[in-house]
């Protein structure tokens, strides 16, 4: 003797999980059809799903998901759509689009020697001692960029991916500006990515039985 069985219906709220896990790693808007055969059904589910704001084609109920927060997103989708399972409305939920994120367009940066000679030029013509700053992007490029920027006797930034050093015009303590450009070529010629930037700057300054003026940086003098 056979007994007759009934298949549960897959609900809504799985449905999305389904269609979820499918979408692309970098999707960030997906429109949903959900279609609704019976009228009145139809006519709650809306309601229901008020919150999103669903359009309307025929028997379905349009509506969209948006990853990045700026409309419905996929927890709230998920939300509403168990208040329609708690009513036992059925139907079936299909993806009509998707459209993914756009990836963020890659900064060029200049050249560490062309951003030094760009920094100089914003100087006033009598500037005589610098405090400058090289950051670097990655901490691979931290060790061999140390080797190579050794005659600016740099330090290393606590916190940062940069180091300071300083620089004189005509004498005193620091790298003469010509070194510096060459140092920094050096890292130009091994790929070494970074920014380079002028902290503080005096000008005309005179040495009297020292090897220049002094910086205090939190305390310290640099």
């Amino acid at each position: 003797m056979c007994g007759s069985f009934k298949l549960k219906a897959v609900t809504l709220v799985a449905q999305w999980r389904s269609i979820e896990a499918a979408l692309p790693p970098g999707w960030s808007d997906a429109q949903l059809a959900l279609e609704v055969p019976d009228a009145p059904r139809r006519a709650r589910a809306a309601a229901l799903l008020a919150p999103a704001n669903p359009g309307r084609a025929g028997s379905e109920l349009r509506l969209s998901v948006n990853r990045g927060g700026a409309g419905t997103g996929s927890d709230a989708v998920r939300r509403l759509l168990l208040r329609l399972d708690g009513e036992r409305i059925a139907g079936e939920l299909r993806l009509v689009t998707t459209t993914e994120a756009a990836r963020p367009a890659d900064v060029e940066r200049p050249d560490l020697a062309t951003g030094w000679r760009a920094a100089i030029a914003t100087l006033p013509s009598d500037w005589s001692d610098l405090l400058c700053e090289l950051e670097v992007a990655s901490s691979d490029y931290l060790q061999r960029s140390a080797l190579l920027i050794a005659p600016l006797n740099p330090t290393r930034v606590p916190g940062k991916l940069a180091f300071r050093f300083r620089a004189a015009r005509r004498f005193g303590y620091g790298a003469s500006p010509e070194m510096t450009r060459r140092c920094l070529e050096r890292l130009d010629e091994e790929g070494v990515r970074g920014s380079v930037a002028i902290l503080r700057a005096l000008s005309d300054t005179h040495n009297v039985a020292t090897q220049g003026p002094v910086w205090y940086v939190e305390g310290k003098a640099v």
